[in-house]
């Protein structure tokens, strides 16, 4: 059989360090410059070169306040706080650039569907259709205080909100405006059709939006959904509605188990497994020869800070691990954050116990994800073996040191999978929808999106379900 296609995001945020805290403080180490523009439009131009499928951008809104009750230890070791909006990168990032994607992060917890419609409309008009949107419901509770809520709704009602959220923007992208309602016919003077322009009346628990959307359809009318909950509910979530899902699998065995119940579930939502891309969270550190990348690694563990990991731990897991000794042995605990996180590090490898200290070791360069090192051969072994081992389509790379990570990936491990016949030397045309998957730039009529195509059809449904004797 063919080998399959490795596929490849960076995975940054608008922030010092992103998921290395402390490696801001390396001497080669870019990432205090995010507030440039020049960081960027670099980091843009240096992924289409190494022929990037997406820049994936995290985003919180909030900061990690969790450890010792309070937002010190973040503020401190710049643990992804100062964090700018991650909207206003792509425009720019898409002016030096003609194929990369973009998968933006924005919370639906704390924006009104209506105008971030427009938004994500917007940016696949200036982006041609290479616009992607990571739908996420929020988890810091520092974020919903600021916004005047006063705590976060529980886990999974938050996904019931978001059905709804995600019902608002289809009828707004798919269903608003007909394909043929933009004219520009200047001989007549008559841009727009209105009699091909629909309002969409929605009327449901959280939201009434009766308007039209305000934006001629875009490229790909709604942008590439991506998707990251990991937990049962999340899980039922991604597979409703997302094309790309995010795990962040610590070890083999937990992301076989991981793509295979996505792809199970995919199906029994009625969808192509295979139309699903599923990214692993990765950090790889690379040398010319192995022994040169262990050196690298150890260079940059001397600068990964304990304090700054701990803050990023009890932030995602919502445990303050300030309570305990370094030495501490983990057990589960169960919290209303991402319950995944834990899970997976009781999971990985059963017989193991993990202290305090050995989880931050391991977070404190590249996250909760898994970590190579070594030459372009080791590391591209690696991939592949874990791309045939577990199923997944590919990695989700975070950098321990910007932009040099990156860098390295780009000059010495992607020529060696293209050698090998399992990473593109060419992006695919058009839209990212159509590079990611080779069909239209649309959904497929499969996806639930399709079904709020025809809103006559629709409120004559609904009119008649209302209609009924009680």
């Amino acid at each position: 059989p063919m080998p399959r296609e490795i596929r490849l995001n960076a995975f940054e945020m608008n922030c010092v360090g992103h998921q290395s805290p402390g490696l801001w403080a390396h001497p080669r180490d870019r990432s205090s410059q995010y507030k440039d523009l020049e960081y960027w439009t670099d980091l843009a131009r240096l992924l289409e070169r190494g022929r990037f499928d997406g820049l994936f951008i995290a985003d919180v809104l909030g900061i990690y306040d969790v450890l010792d009750g309070k937002g010190d230890a973040a503020i401190r070791q710049a643990a992804q706080v100062p964090v700018n909006d991650p909207l206003a990168l792509i425009t720019p990032m898409a002016a030096v650039t003609r194929h990369l994607g973009f998968g933006l992060t924005a919370s639906l917890s704390f924006e009104h569907p209506y105008p971030f419609a427009r938004r994500l409309s917007t940016l696949d008009h200036l982006t041609k259709g290479r616009i992607g949107w990571n739908v996420v419901t929020s988890y810091l509770e520092s974020g919903a205080r600021n916004l005047g809520q006063q705590a976060q709704l529980d886990h999974d009602r938050r996904y019931d909100y978001a059905d709804e959220y995600l019902q608002v923007l289809y009828k707004l992208f798919e269903g608003s405006w007909e394909d043929g309602a933009v004219l520009r016919d200047r001989r007549r003077r008559i841009f727009s059709d209105p009699g091909k322009i629909h309002e969409i009346r929605h009327v449901g628990e959280h939201f009434q939006v009766p308007g039209i959307h305000l934006c001629e359809p875009s490229p790909q009318r709604t942008p590439v959904l991506y998707q990251a909950g990991a937990s049962s509910r999340g899980k039922r979530f991604a597979a409703e509605h997302a094309e790309c899902v995010f795990v962040a699998a610590p070890s083999k065995t937990v992301l076989k188990q991981a793509v295979a119940d996505i792809r199970q579930r995919v199906a029994e939502a009625g969808r192509d497994p295979r139309k699903v891309l599923v990214f692993n969270l990765q950090t790889v550190v690379l040398g010319e020869t192995d022994a040169k990348a262990r050196a690298k690694f150890d260079e940059y563990r001397a600068f990964v800070s304990y304090e700054g990991a701990l803050a990023l731990i009890s932030g995602w897991t919502g445990i303050d691990f300030g309570q305990y000794r370094p030495d501490q042995v983990l057990r589960h605990i169960h919290t209303n954050a991402i319950q995944s996180a834990v899970e997976a590090f009781s999971s990985a490898d059963p017989t193991r116990t993990w202290t305090v200290r050995e989880l931050a070791d391991w977070v404190g360069i590249g996250g909760f994800g898994p970590l190579f090192v070594g030459s372009p051969a080791t590391v591209a072994d690696l991939l592949q073996e874990w791309v045939e081992d577990t199923d997944v389509d590919g990695f989700n790379l975070a950098y321990a040191l910007a932009h040099e990570t990156i860098s390295d990936v780009v000059e010495l491990v992607v020529q060696e999978l293209q050698k090998r016949g399992v990473y593109k030397t060419e992006y695919a045309p058009g839209t990212l929808r159509e590079k990611l998957f080779g069909d239209g730039p649309r959904l497929p009529d499969s996806h639930p999106a399709a079904g709020y195509r025809d809103l006559r059809a629709l409120w004559e449904k609904e009119a008649g379900r209302n209609a009924l004797p009680a």
